[in-house]
């Protein structure tokens, strides 16, 4: 999906409140996962950890909620991010290792082109998993700020979604409000048992 630049209308705190709003009113389970925020010590632990500092979009999100409840099972609640539960501090620290580990090996193997900047980079900072591994991430390479990717680890390189994580929230926003295909990922929303928010391909 093509979009132009970034709005007002389309920051991500105003994007964010908007769809946490929805999932209070349509789908309240899912709401009910959604813990406190992350303290400024655990963010700043994370940034330190992972060696620069985290995008403020994702760093706002993780100020109103440092994640979800896990789930436990695909009908459990939480999975309310396109089929992805969002990560706390320690579950983004966990995967941006995993991803770097994976980058620094292929290197020291001489798989470069193969697997850094394809699979696998240092500056992807996941904040969001699905039951099967897969992982959404805020990319902060300088020249890909604030996009977000997909990692599917049975594909041979990411998805590239969307440019930032205001408009990634605004598309939702449209797609749940209007019970609407969601273009970008071919996906639709429907809200399951009335309590949590489901996103079924097709």
């Amino acid at each position: 999906m093509n979009h132009p630049a970034p709005e007002e209308a389309w920051r991500f705190e105003g994007m964010w409140q908007r769809f946490e709003e929805w999932l209070a009113q349509n789908a309240p389970a899912d709401h009910h996962t959604l813990r406190s925020g992350a303290s400024s010590a655990e963010i700043a632990k994370l940034q330190q950890e992972i060696g620069f500092s985290v995008h403020d979009d994702l760093k706002l999100l993780l100020t109103k909620h440092n994640g979800v409840i896990p789930r436990r099972s695909s009908m459990g609640a939480g999975g309310f991010v396109l089929g992805y539960s969002l990560l706390d501090t320690r579950g983004i620290l966990e995967w941006q290792q995993n991803l770097a580990a994976m980058a620094r090996e292929a290197v020291e193997e001489g798989y470069t082109e193969e697997v850094v900047g394809r699979t696998a980079h240092e500056q992807w900072v996941p904040f969001a998993q699905s039951l099967t591994g897969d992982l959404l991430f805020v990319d902060h390479r300088s020249d890909h700020f604030g996009g977000i990717g997909e990692i599917s680890f049975g594909s041979p390189e990411y998805l590239w979604l969307w440019p930032g994580l205001g408009l990634m929230f605004h598309d939702m926003c449209v797609a749940v409000e209007g019970m609407a295909r969601l273009p970008t990922l071919g996906r639709r929303p429907s809200v399951h048992e009335a309590r949590m928010l489901e996103w079924v391909v097709g």
